[in-house]
């Protein structure tokens, strides 16, 4: 989850409590649900971020939520905006990979005193997270004052028009783009990688955007989400291109802390996140006293407005709200519940039947899906650590399954043989699961299954159920390179693959662990395995195989009452180059109904 750098004077200012001390913003940080991780070496907080709440990944954010916890605002604020001055201007030539844009205009802003870093820090964080490193939206920040917009006699008037012979643009008219609506106007459109040239940040050098990609550090990280693209996207004004999203911005338009004026736009793959990215940045500058303006995205065939400032609603009945939360609350506390976390709410009464709220949902708010969401946010106004624990109404009493006492008494063993217990997380992704450990998707070794795959997943980094728990304890230990060994470490969890079953989805208990150290061979990995077997009265056998994560002649498959369940061995070469360990690895996993009686 992210953390991000928050400067704790900086919020005292924002939300008008100068008077709170660092503990006392600790504590009402945690009722936010945000997790103290340390302190920077300047004293800023670093705050553990869930990744439902990404209008809080600024100071601004924090600040904003804490207003409303403290009861200093009440419901829904939409900044109101000036009437557009600027178009962005959609090209035909705009690659098919990225065709969205959207953007803003904000006038006087603030930038000192820390604004700008805090600026910086929430583009990058929106990056790393709803942009999906980029690839879905891509954010650009620009000074205003260095743009040079085309008059309102159209987008295509004294455009620069990019040349595809690598020849340097010049402001002659465009005649293919689409016409302005408002007073000046900046194009959005496809460019030859060899063709335009700019100066991009933190350079001095002319380079065309194929040279961006080979000679810029930030354009060697990014070039992988362009390799596919035959055009790539660029943002003309009339000096020529500007912006070559989503790798860098040209030096020319770099915001300073003397800017004051910016231009906000962003491309991607998904309207709908692009558009709620940039809400998000002009809800942070306009806490820094700045003013929104809206831009014109003119299509060839269309004309939209943006930002995207339109309250949603949802609705959620009363009995769920209490029947969640387990507390009972009149109407009108609903209602004021509401408006302390940053909605607006009104009731309707249904004789009878009870209450619903149609409740409007600001924005910056991307999370709220579900109505279970707006009973979270209802629960926290009210305080989760007041709500008080009580017995449900039942007439029976919960106890522990056969399949979770299994697992208890399992990993009791392995940590009385010296393995530290993890719970490790689900969900993964290919190349973790697969490609680093030398594995084939739909291969019969063990962990080969055809994974199952999140239709929409909110992280690349999470795209598939694990199918074997193995790579999540490679993946542990290449993190904890830092820490003496040995290092043995365990996990009893869940796996799955595809199947033909009803569900679609075979799912199961896993038994994972792992030797490390500088002598950690195949025997001492078995001999855990012979631990296992004899407190659980079955009969191990280890037959030779192969297996891609596992030295050849050095691997063997765990076969239990005469039924093949794992796999043993010593971890290849090229798996432990793949994690950075320098020490030998000898594993095991094998299926925890095994020992089931």
């Amino acid at each position: 989850m992210p953390v991000v750098d928050v400067d704790p004077d900086e919020l005292r200012r924002l939300t008008g409590h100068e008077e709170k001390s660092d503990d006392e913003l600790k504590d009402d940080l945690f009722a936010l649900g945000l997790e103290f991780e340390g302190e920077t070496e300047d004293g800023e907080f670093q705050l553990e971020f869930a990744p439902d709440r990404l209008d809080r990944l600024s100071v601004e954010g924090v600040a904003r939520s804490l207003r409303y916890q403290y009861g200093d605002a009440s419901g829904v604020y939409v900044p109101e905006t000036n009437a557009a001055d600027w178009t962005i201007a959609v090209d035909e030539s705009v690659p098919d990979e990225r065709p969205y844009v959207t953007g803003a205009v904000v006038r006087g802003v603030d930038l000192s005193g820390g604004a700008l870093e805090s600026l910086i820090q929430l583009q990058e964080k929106l990056h790393a997270t709803m942009g999906r490193k980029r690839a879905k939206g891509a954010i650009g920040i620009h000074d205003l004052a260095m743009l040079k917009g085309r008059s309102a006699r159209g987008a295509g008037d004294g455009a620069a028009e990019p040349r595809d012979d690598g020849e340097a643009a010049s402001a002659t008219p465009g005649a293919d783009a689409p016409d302005a609506t408002a007073s000046n106007s900046i194009t959005y459109r496809g460019v030859d990688p060899d063709g335009d040239t700019f100066v991009p940040l933190d350079s001095d050098a002319e380079l065309t955007p194929a040279e961006v990609l080979t000679e810029h550090p930030t354009g060697e990280q990014y070039a992988d989400l362009l390799t596919a693209y035959e055009r790539y996207p660029a943002i003309y004004d009339d000096l020529g291109l500007f912006s070559f999203p989503p790798v860098i911005n040209g030096r020319r338009t770099e915001v300073t802390e003397n800017s004051r004026d910016l231009l906000i736009e962003l491309t991607g793959t998904d309207q709908w996140t692009i558009d709620r990215m940039c809400n998000i940045i002009c809800y942070a500058l306009d806490a820094r006293g700045g003013t929104v303006e809206d831009v014109t995205v003119s299509y060839p065939d269309t004309d939209v407005t943006k930002p995207d400032l339109e309250v949603e609603e949802k609705v959620v009945t009363h009995e769920r709200i209490e029947s969640t939360l387990g507390v009972d609350l009149t109407e009108e506390e609903v209602l004021d519940l509401f408006g302390r976390a940053g909605l607006d709410a009104e009731s309707e009464v249904w004789g009878d039947q009870g209450i619903d709220y149609v409740v409007e949902v600001p924005p910056y708010r991307t999370d709220v899906l579900h109505p279970v969401d707006l009973v979270d946010d209802v629960g926290r106004a009210y305080g989760f650590n007041d709500l008080v624990p009580r017995y449900p109404d039942v007439s029976t009493v919960g106890g522990r399954t056969e399949t979770s006492r299994l697992e208890r008494a399992v990993r009791e063993t392995l940590v009385g043989l010296g393995h530290q217990d993890l719970l490790n997380f689900h969900l993964t992704n290919e190349a973790e699961n697969y490609e680093r450990m030398r594995l084939e998707p739909g291969s019969d070794a063990l962990g080969g299954g055809e994974p199952a795959t999140i239709a929409e997943p909110y992280s690349e980094d999470y795209t598939i159920v694990r199918s074997w728990a193995l790579p999540s304890l490679v993946s542990l230990l290449e993190n904890n390179t830092h820490r003496a060994y040995p290092q043995d470490v365990a996990e009893v969890g869940f796996a799955a693959e595809r199947d033909d079953s009803n569900t679609g989805v075979a799912e199961r208990r896993t038994v994972a662990g792992a030797v490390v150290r500088h002598d950690a061979s195949y025997e001492d990995a078995k001999a855990r395995l012979q631990v296992l077997a004899r407190d659980f009265d079955v009969e191990l056998e280890t037959p030779p195989t192969t297996h891609p994560s596992f030295i050849d002649g050095r691997t063997a498959s765990v076969v239990i009452d005469g039924e093949d369940v794992g796999v043993i061995g010593e971890l290849h070469p090229e798996v432990l180059v793949e994690h950075d360990l320098e020490v030998p690895v000898a594993a095991f996993e094998f299926r925890l109904d095994a020992l089931a009686e």
